[in-house]
């Protein structure tokens, strides 16, 4: 999984052709540390069909609120630079963050 920050997030992300994941997180958000395992298993599993990215919101705040991302953890899905889905806070889970992929990936 790569990590992206303000400086890498346009390129990677925004710029990016097809799906980018973006997982959402801070140092003092213990719910995102414990979803990034999960995370990082859907990554090895769609490797090839959706690049998965991590952003900690600490060092890039201004960019978390530029993409609407007002509570952690927030796992978004991009198409074409585009956001076309997320799923926060409690909702955040290994299987509606599946079921997300699978709706709009396949």
């Amino acid at each position: 999984m790569l990590s992206v920050d303000k400086d890498t997030f346009q390129a990677e992300v925004l710029e990016a052709q097809g799906f980018v994941l973006v997982d959402f997180w801070s140092d003092g958000c213990e719910p995102c540390k414990a979803l990034m395992p999960d995370v990082e298993e859907l990554a090895a599993k769609y490797e090839g069909k959706v690049k998965f990215v991590k952003l900690n919101t600490t060092q890039a705040r201004r960019l978390a609120i530029s993409q609407k991302v007002l509570g952690l953890p927030t796992i978004s899905l991009y198409k074409d630079g585009q956001k076309i889905d997320e799923v926060t806070k409690d909702d955040a889970t290994k299987a509606n963050i599946e079921a997300m992929i699978q709706k709009h990936v396949g």
